[in-house]
């Protein structure tokens, strides 16, 4: 049995985990796709009106480097860079914390899994 030590410390916080499970989950019957990236909403009014609003997950991944902000199609993006992808992969390894079946389509973005091992499991 493997102990705490041989594993790796995660490279995302509790609340930069949960952005990450809320956001690429399925959303109205589609599963979001890693290149679209995370959604940011964006002021309405006032000064910042149209800037991005960013959620304090999303600000601690932006310091960190794992992310960086994007145009969209539908607005700001926060799009995971070279070193959030490798931090990503490094999360969905770890079962307990992304669970296989649910965000399959992430492993198969990630290229942790191929299409076939995806319908076998």
């Amino acid at each position: 049995m493997s102990s705490r030590a041989d594993h790796p410390p995660c490279p995302f916080t509790a609340p930069e985990r949960d952005l990450i499970r809320r956001e690429m989950g399925i959303h109205f019957g589609q599963y979001p796709s890693l290149a679209e990236g995370l959604f940011l909403r964006t002021w309405r009014g006032g000064p910042q009106k149209g800037k991005p609003k960013v959620p304090p997950a999303v600000q601690s991944m932006l310091e960190r480097g794992l992310v960086e902000f994007r145009p969209g199609r539908m607005g700001p993006r926060a799009m995971f860079t070279e070193a959030g992808l490798a931090a990503l992969r490094q999360l969905m390894l770890d079962r307990r914390a992304m669970d296989p079946a649910r965000f399959a389509h992430l492993r198969r973005d990630l290229g942790l899994d191929t299409p076939e091992e995806a319908a076998v499991e």
